[in-house]
């Protein structure tokens, strides 16, 4: 993977103080030579956290301001080689409750991203990340990219509209952009403070403090699962494909596992913690999806993207960094004070 293209350029990443953001901002900033700005909203419980920089602090420009903002927007993208468009918030179960904030943060924000780009940076190459979530319940398994669309919640409408918006944008305007639809992502830099945006960060966190990991249904439904580390190989890989623009790829990983046994591995790797089935809560029947997982034929055929990380192994890493990282992640303000070790940051209210 010849990501060496990407010294000497400029990167916008959008939600760069977040989980996935923020490790791919560290691997850009280890390629060296990377011209790196981040806007992140710090949005109350959205994962975005300024302890996700530590260590390249000096290697970024960071300004916290809502992407919605058309002013800020306007004047950072002018000159971006390439957008990482990762803003947005996933949680299905707000989505359904507080519909006007995610219409806001999936879809107003990114139009006025792509209004700024349409007319300050017209050949700019924007990567978006969707979620699988927009297919619904699956009709069959694996899921591919031409599977029917039909969202079981309000997230998952909103990101489908914005993806079309991106590729709206690149046949009638000129824009180069690429939709990654994400599976269930896990890694360094999760938010841990509550259990709304997945359940593997959840599990991660009850099994690292002894605690009995809850399973809706029994555990039953089954998931494929990507450690952070591969995604940030599929988003440089899509950015710099000139073959991915205006396409659609799914992620995905060959190895489906269900939720109990996720929470089993856990529980085997930390030495630590229970399980136990529970009943469905309402809200979360509501939206949920039973057994999903993707084919990602379409993205290994095209870009030769195929997940590295063995989900034991992924799992491991994991642990390993919230061990080392515990007071960070655990209960801690992600507002929390590292805005004076940033030379180049600047807050927008």
């Amino acid at each position: 993977m010849d990501f060496e293209k990407y010294k000497g350029r400029s990167v916008l990443i959008t939600g760069g103080l977040g989980f996935i953001g923020s490790n791919l901002a560290h691997r850009l900033a280890e390629i060296g030579d990377v011209d790196l700005t981040i806007i992140d909203s710090l949005a109350d419980m959205q994962g975005g956290n300024l302890r996700n920089l530590k260590g390249i602090e000096d290697r970024v420009k960071l300004t916290v301001a809502d992407m919605g903002d058309s002013w800020v927007i306007n004047h950072l993208v002018g000159g971006m080689d390439y957008i990482f468009n990762l803003a947005g918030s996933v949680s299905h179960i707000d989505s359904m409750k507080l519909p006007h904030n995610d219409l806001h943060y999936n879809c107003t924000a990114h139009l006025s991203l792509l209004e700024a780009c349409r007319m300050f940076n017209p050949h700019v190459k924007i990567v978006f990340t969707s979620t699988r979530q927009v297919y619904g319940k699956p009709a069959y398994l694996p899921v591919d990219e031409r599977h029917r669309i039909q969202p079981m919640d309000v997230n998952g409408i909103n990101k489908h509209a914005t993806e079309m918006y991106h590729l709206l944008y690149d046949r009638a305007y000129g824009l180069r952009t690429v939709v990654l639809r994400l599976t269930n992502t896990y890694g360094d830099r999760q938010q841990l403070n509550h259990n709304r945006q997945g359940f593997i960060s959840w599990f991660i966190r009850q099994a690292i403090n002894g605690e009995t990991i809850e399973l809706f249904g029994e555990g039953r439904q089954r998931r494929d699962l990507n450690y952070v580390d591969d995604v940030v190989d599929a988003l440089l890989l899509a950015g710099l494909s000139e073959e991915a623009e205006g396409e659609i790829f799914n992620l995905g990983h060959p190895q489906n596992v269900s939720l109990a046994e996720i929470a089993s591995t856990l529980i085997s790797l930390t030495g630590r913690g229970t399980m136990a089935g529970v009943p469905f809560p309402p809200e979360r029947q509501l939206t949920d999806i039973g057994n999903c997982y993707c084919s990602f034929a379409k993205i290994e055929r095209v870009l030769g993207w195929r997940p590295k990380t063995d989900l034991r192994e992924g799992l491991q890493r994991t642990i390993d960094f919230y061990e080392r990282n515990r007071e960070h992640y655990w209960n801690v303000d992600e507002k929390d004070s590292l805005s004076e070790s940033y030379p180049s940051f600047k807050q927008i209210a």
